[in-house]
């Protein structure tokens, strides 16, 4: 760990100059850096990447001077964890200035239950310690990469990811949260290697999360080999760059993992410019350089002097794109209305299916319309709006509309940059709200549907509520809540079921003909 020769000369300046003194030492042996603290505390400057990535010790060790013989402290203890330092050591400083003993922590490589991350050795006398510091080092090394799940061929390229919640409310709502986090980062392609649940009435400003909690992911994340951590809620741009700096760990919050699913499903023209937009305004006021070095300098009369720093740029070329892909947008929006026009003329009704992702939406328009749009047991599945032909047995058209699915707390710009395709709903003259009634929070999911109809301004729409999955659920439990809800019970993968939906669909739209037929003759009268 350190020499006896060097843990003298250390605790000896350490003693005339009053402060502690730190050294950061390789495992060839060389002092890589010097750290001059003050009495009680070492601040630890910025240290160089960690070696081989995130997955592995940093391949430094800490030893410092402790002035009044105190053991390691808290501080040190979350520096061993926060830095992924091999060990952490502390020289204890007698009333001359001699080298008395030597305190060593390393890192625990497997979890154990309540427990912390980490084991405190017992004091050694530094004339003659008796640690054999490379044997520790490996056979650490060795444990964490054995106590790591493998990962099975052909998975490299899947990420994994520990997934972090912050919760005031109870046990229950906290773990169904956590549930849709899951199945959110499975449809993005993420592995969730571990799940964390804190419940705290006030946030922590600067992390979002409790210090002594973060330290438990960070062991978490180093043992279970992963260096993604996914926030249930949505971080400010202060807070992601505080996570990031302290684990050194990559972070992504949901908003912004919702968008990354989105990118990956969007597959129109008018879907692409969509998510492109809503990811741009996310990141517009989260850019950030550390680089304080101007980009661009000019030259002249009148020119001289610093130009824009990378960040301006950044900032500028961003909003012309966005600028960009709005003038996009507002030509697709003409085009939909000339659309929306035609058929008005020809006195089309329109049925859109709206509903929490994953609900059975698709799945609903392949069966009334034997269609074949594309399925799949995973959120967002379909993004891009799909039309098609439905005959009612009275021999009149509609055309029946499946668009994006909703989700608790829908981002804000998605919301917006969605408007174009959303308006598809404003034109609806039926909406069919498919509710998954086999989920264990579908009523949380019926009240995140109903929120974002208000405000979309469509919550005054006739609605039918449709139950759907209810081959998964009790009879009686069905009956229930369409007594509560007044809604109608369907499996959409037995077209048996659609009868009873078909006649009321076909009831409402044919009362909204006649009304219509009557304001023509009215009109024309």
């Amino acid at each position: 760990m350190i020499s006896p020769e060097l843990s003298r000369d250390l605790a000896h300046l350490s003693f005339e100059s009053g402060r502690q003194i730190g050294l950061l030492i390789g495992r060839d042996g060389a002092v890589e850096t010097v750290i001059v603290g003050g009495p009680r505390s070492l601040y630890i400057p910025d240290l160089p990447k960690s070696r081989g990535g995130r997955r592995r010790l940093r391949g430094l060790r800490l030893v410092h001077t402790h002035l009044e013989s105190e053991p390691l402290s808290q501080d040190d203890l979350m520096d061993l964890v926060f830095l992924r330092l091999d060990c952490v050591g502390a020289v204890q400083v007698d009333r001359n200035g001699g080298a008395v003993q030597l305190e060593v922590a390393h890192i625990l490589p497997a979890a154990e239950s309540g427990g912390r991350g980490w084991e405190v050795l017992d004091p050694m006398p530094c004339f003659d310690p008796d640690l054999d510091f490379l044997d520790l080092v490996r056979s650490l090394e060795n444990e964490l990469e054995r106590n790591r799940p493998s990962e099975a061929a052909g998975k490299d390229t899947e990420d994994r990811a520990i997934l972090v919640s912050v919760s005031d409310s109870d046990r229950q709502s906290a773990n169904m949260s956590m549930a849709e986090l899951v199945e959110l980062a499975r449809t993005g392609g993420i592995i969730a290697a571990d799940t964390v649940i804190q419940r705290q009435r006030e946030r922590n400003p600067k992390y979002f999360i409790g210090k002594g909690k973060l330290s438990e992911i960070v062991l978490r994340a180093l043992q279970c080999g992963v260096d993604l951590l996914i926030f249930d809620q949505e971080l400010n741009p202060s807070q992601v760059r505080a996570i990031t700096d302290t684990t050194e760990l990559r972070v992504v919050d949901r908003t912004q993992l919702i968008l990354d699913i989105f990118a990956q499903r969007a597959q129109s023209r008018e879907g692409k410019i969509q998510v492109e937009m809503a990811q741009l305004k996310y990141l517009l006021p989260r850019l950030g350089v550390k680089d304080d070095a101007l980009s661009r300098l000019t030259g002249g009369i009148g020119t001289r002097g610093p130009g824009e720093t990378t960040l301006e740029i950044n900032r500028r070329r961003i909003k012309d794109r966005i600028a960009q892909l709005e003038d996009s947008l507002r030509s697709l929006r003409k085009r939909r209305n000339l659309r929306r026009t035609r058929r008005t003329r020809k006195q089309i009704p329109v049925i859109s299916i709206v509903g929490y992702t994953n609900a059975g939406k698709s799945t609903l328009l392949n069966a009334l319309t034997h269609s074949s749009v594309f399925v799949e047991d995973k959120l967002f599945a379909t993004l891009d709006p799909v039309s098609r032909r439905l005959r009612f047995p009275k021999d009149f058209e509609v055309i029946i509309t499946d668009t994006v699915g909703f989700i608790r707390d829908l981002p804000k710009d998605l919301v917006e940059a969605f408007s174009a395709t959303l308006e598809e709903l404003q034109e609806a003259d039926l909406l069919l709200h498919v509710v998954d009634i086999s989920n264990a929070r579908f009523e949380e999911q019926i009240e995140a549907v109903e929120k974002t109809l208000s405000r979309l301004d469509l919550d005054q729409k006739p609605t039918i509520m449709v139950f759907n999955k209810i081959d998964l659920v009790g009879a009686e439990f069905i009956e229930r809540k369409i007594r509560r809800y007044g809604g109608i019970g369907i499996s959409a993968v037995n077209p048996r079921t659609l009868h009873p939906l078909i006649l009321a669909m076909q009831e409402r739209i044919a009362g909204f003909l006649e009304r219509e037929v009557g304001l023509v003759e009215t009109i024309v009268e």
